[in-house]
C-alpha cells in the first residue's frame, strides 16, 4: 500500500468538464507551466472571490486536477499515457469512463465512495449520504473529516451525471449506467480499478462488476483477452470461472 490509499485527498468539487479540460490542453501538447495558466484563468471564473478561501479553494481545485492529469504519481504513468490515447480514439460517450477511472487511480478515496454507494445501490433503489458516510468512517476513521470530503465527492458523483439527489435532501437515485462494449476500454478500466486496491489484484468476475464503476455496464470479456490488450496485466487462472487479474510489476517475480 503506498500513500494514494492512504490519504484522501479529495477536498473539493471536481467537476468533470475541468477534467475534460484539463485532458484536452494535455493533448495539445501544452507544457506544464501552460496547462496551469489555463487551468487557473478557467478556475478563476469558477471562484471569483478575492477572499482567501476561495483562493485557497481554486488552488487545493488546481492541485487535483494536475495530479489526476499531469503529475501523476509514478505507479499510475502508464495507465495516464494509454488513457490519453483512449480519449482520442472512444466515442464521445465514452470518455466519461476514462475520466473516472483515473481520478479513481489518482484518488483511491474517489474508488472508496464510488464502491459504497455502488454497493448500496444494488441493495435499493435510493441511498442516502449519511448512509455512504457511516461505512467511510468504518473504513477511514470516525472523523467529521470524513463525512465533508465524502459530500464533495457525492456532489461530484452529480454533477457527472451518474446519480440524481431524490425530493428528499440527502438522498440519491443512480442515473441510467453507460454500456462499455469496447474491449480496450474495458481492459484499461480494470486496470485502472487494480491501481485503486490496496491489494492490486482481484477476480476477473468482480472485477468486470466492480461497485467501484456503478456508473459503467462492462461487456464480459475473458481475462487473457484482457491481458493481451494490456502490457501492464497478467492473470491466474484458478477455474473457468475465477481467473484473478493483477498488475503484471507486482508479480513480475513469479
Amino acid at each position: 500500500m503506498n500513500n494514494r490509499h492512504k490519504q484522501i485527498g479529495i477536498d473539493r468539487l471536481i467537476r468533470l468538464k475541468w477534467l475534460e479540460y484539463t485532458s484536452n490542453l494535455i493533448l495539445a501538447g501544452k507544457d506544464e507551466n501552460a496547462v496551469k495558466d489555463e487551468l487557473e484563468q478557467l478556475l478563476t471564473t469558477a471562484f471569483p472571490s478575492p477572499s482567501s478561501s476561495k483562493r485557497g479553494s481554486l488552488s487545493k481545485t488546481l492541485t487535483i486536477l494536475l495530479k489526476t492529469w499531469l503529475r501523476v504519481h509514478q505507479d499510475i504513468h502508464s495507465l495516464r499515457d494509454t488513457g490519453l490515447e483512449l480519449l482520442q480514439s472512444v466515442k464521445k460517450t465514452d470518455r466519461i469512463a476514462i475520466h473516472w477511472g483515473m481520478i479513481m487511480a489518482a484518488y483511491p478515496f474517489w474508488g472508496a465512495v464510488a464502491g459504497q454507494t455502488g454497493r448500496l445501490l444494488r441493495l435499493q433503489e435510493n441511498v442516502a449520504a449519511s448512509q455512504i458516510q457511516r461505512r467511510l468512517r468504518e473504513q477511514y476513521g470516525d472523523r467529521e473529516t470524513i463525512s465533508r470530503r465524502v459530500r464533495y465527492v457525492i456532489r461530484g458523483f452529480i454533477d457527472w451525471g451518474v446519480i440524481n439527489e431524490t425530493r428528499d435532501r440527502g438522498v440519491y437515485s443512480q442515473e441510467n449506467q453507460h454500456s462499455i462494449k469496447n474491449h480496450k476500454l474495458i481492459a484499461w478500466l480494470l486496470e485502472a480499478s487494480l491501481h485503486a486496491r490496496a491489494s492490486s489484484s482481484g477476480a476477473i468476475k468482480d472485477l468486470l462488476n466492480n461497485p467501484s464503476i456503478f456508473p459503467f455496464r462492462l461487456a464480459h470479456v475473458s481475462a487473457d483477452h484482457i491481458v493481451s490488450l494490456s502490457s501492464n496485466l497478467d492473470f491466474l487462472r484458478h477455474g473457468l470461472d475465477d481467473d484473478l487479474l493483477m498488475l503484471r510489476k507486482e508479480y513480475e517475480w513469479f
